[in-house]
């Protein structure tokens, strides 16, 4: 299985790190061991003093698909759930600074909590989805998918021109702005529409 992350695909978000919208999807990986289910806690880990959350809608990939053509891009899931793309921020910097690679930065333990999925038919408009996070009862995040800079069916297409989509993959849309810290303690709880389907502490 594998976890494919979008990024700068919300041009707030990426304003707010003062990074250009991109041309074309930019993407990096995740492994199976950063999943989280259940609302199972999220270890705060000692090697980072600043994990940063964001809150993303993910597809799951149901059929094997290769350079798929965007106008059957829509055929390739039929679930979405929201999930948390954590980031230890400081790890991230030292290793841009430094230009490594920087999976240690997004791909650590239990780095991807996931949210209950659910069938995309319960929402009328999957390009126009609210969407975002409360911690410990205060809304940090608030996006919609009418804001997305490439939709679903983009990423689809896109991804799979270099991988092979399989039964399972799951796919991390992208992240709106007001991405910030989390501590021991907090609760964070993720949404779509205002149905809750993620709700975990950090300990």
């Amino acid at each position: 299985m594998k976890i494919i992350c979008i990024g700068r695909n919300y041009a707030d978000h990426a304003r707010e790190f003062n990074n250009e919208v991109p041309e074309n999807p930019i993407f990096f990986l995740k492994p199976d061991t950063s999943i989280i289910i259940r609302n199972r806690p999220f270890f705060h880990p000692d090697f980072s003093d600043d994990i940063q959350y964001e809150t993303e809608i993910v597809l799951k990939i149901n059929r094997l698909g290769k350079n798929i053509d965007r106008r059957f891009a829509h055929r390739y899931y039929r679930e979405l759930s929201v999930g948390i793309d954590f980031t230890a921020r400081d790890l991230q910097r030292q290793c841009k600074k430094n230009g490594w690679p920087w999976e240690i930065a997004k791909g650590f333990e239990g780095s991807a909590p996931l949210g209950k999925f659910i069938s995309k038919d319960h929402f009328e408009d999957l390009r126009n989805l609210p969407f975002g996070l409360n911690l410990n009862g205060q809304v940090v995040q608030s996006g919609n998918t009418r804001d997305l800079v490439f939709s679903f069916e983009d990423l689809i297409a896109y991804v799979s021109r270099f991988f092979t989509l399989k039964t399972g993959d799951l796919i991390f849309t992208g992240t709106p702005a007001g991405v910030g810290p989390v501590k021991i303690g907090d609760r964070l709880s993720a949404y779509i529409h205002n149905k809750t389907l993620l709700d975990f502490r950090v300990r």
